[in-house]
């Protein structure tokens, strides 16, 4: 490894991370602790505005108390923390302070546009293009999970409903006046939708909650086995080339005592998903009807990877076949916060993976031309 080098507009790094949520400091950490300095071997770009990931645009309401599976990134606790305060500020300023413990030197905000093989900047390299310049490097660690990419239904007669349509990505807390005195809809069938749920009825008028297949509430405990069944399942996906679906998709809704008692109570009585959107409302296949103020389409998200499209790294079935972390197409790209390391603790993990692959990369014998020869490491065994 031969450190920074700059020429003209283009700095020359042996990696490029791209995001700084939990995978992306993941990945900075376990470079880091291979050898790898920070701001000189790699650099970290994320395009939001503060440290925190996707959490510091969490709705105000989630406070910590309230987060479901939040795990601790490497080598530091987080502890201490109050949890009647939002989540947004706990995570953001646990985020901020780990940054600066391993001395991370994250660049933002950087808005990474493009990654394309780029054999004019040297043997094996890869150009990472933003809207702040332009990083060559050897590796690119793609961290840039799915908070930018909601996913929004397309149903027939959206464009028709005169009242407001919004997203779970923008949920400002049940005291908004989208919500206060309204009949609502909440559309999707995941965590979100039922927190929503549970603090939007007591301030609408009325609530209706849609969902494309019924709901399953899990009951007990959900340790180990269950985790790693639940990851298997959308690993597998991932393996074979096709998108990835949500983990929560498999491993179905946790069944606290709030949730009972809205069960109880009727608020979380689901209904299938309506045919088409009215002006006033919804309505079903069978001629039913449902009059709404507003939609909430807590939809889910989408992986963020159009800047590797240059790369051409989607199979035919839509996705991004991957061998551990490591893009089957192009050894020289990881993916984490993706597919079954989209959590938390998954996150981590597929953070150390991708870094021992990387160093890896980095420490294999120069090919004869002097660039380092990839084509043997799409089969490596990871670490």
């Amino acid at each position: 490894m031969k450190g920074t080098r700059t020429d003209e507009d283009m700095t020359f790094v042996d990696a490029v991370v791209v995001g700084a949520g939990q995978a992306g400091l993941s990945s900075a950490y376990h470079l880091r602790r291979l050898g790898m300095e920070p701001g000189r071997d790699f650099v970290v770009l994320d395009h939001s505005p503060a440290p925190g990931g996707a959490w510091q645009f969490r709705w105000p309401t989630l406070t910590y108390g309230r987060v479901h599976g939040m795990h601790a990134l490497p080598g530091m606790e987080l502890t201490g923390a109050d949890p009647a305060r939002p989540s947004a500020e706990v995570v953001g300023g646990y985020f901020a302070a780990y940054e600066r413990a391993f001395d991370l030197a994250v660049r933002r905000p950087v808005d990474v546009t493009a990654v394309r093989d780029a054999p004019e900047d040297g043997p094996g390299r890869l150009r990472v293009e933003t809207g702040s310049g332009t990083w060559s490097t050897r590796a690119v660690i793609s961290a840039t999970g799915t908070w930018d990419r909601p996913f929004w239904p397309r149903v027939p007669g959206q464009e028709t409903f005169r009242g407001r349509q919004l997203h779970t990505s923008r949920y400002p807390g049940p005291d908004s006046d989208v919500f206060t005195g309204k009949r609502v809809v909440v559309v999707g069938g995941g965590t979100s939708a039922v927190q929503h749920l549970l603090e939007i009825g007591p301030v609408a008028a009325a609530t209706t909650w849609v969902t494309r297949r019924p709901p399953v509430f899990r009951e007990g405990p959900f340790g180990e086995y269950e985790g790693r069944a639940a990851v298997a399942s959308v690993e597998e996906r991932v393996r074979v080339g096709l998108p990835p679906r949500s983990v929560v998709s498999v491993t179905g809704l946790p069944l606290s005592e709030a949730v009972r008692d809205a069960r109880a109570s009727g608020l979380l009585e689901r209904l299938p998903m309506f045919a088409r959107v009215t002006p006033d409302g919804v309505e079903w296949a069978d001629g039913r009807t449902a009059a709404a103020d507003t939609l909430l389409w807590a939809t889910g998200f989408r992986p963020v990877i159009a800047h590797l499209a240059p790369l051409r790294l989607r199979e035919p079935g839509g996705g991004v076949r991957l061998d551990g972390t490591r893009a089957v197409r192009d050894p020289r790209v990881h993916l984490v916060g993706y597919g079954p390391s989209a959590s938390t603790i998954g996150a981590n993990r597929a953070g150390r993976a991708a870094a021992r692959d990387v160093r890896r990369l980095l420490d294999a014998a120069p090919a004869p031309d002097g660039g380092t020869d990839v084509r043997g490491l799409a089969t490596a065994t990871t670490a």
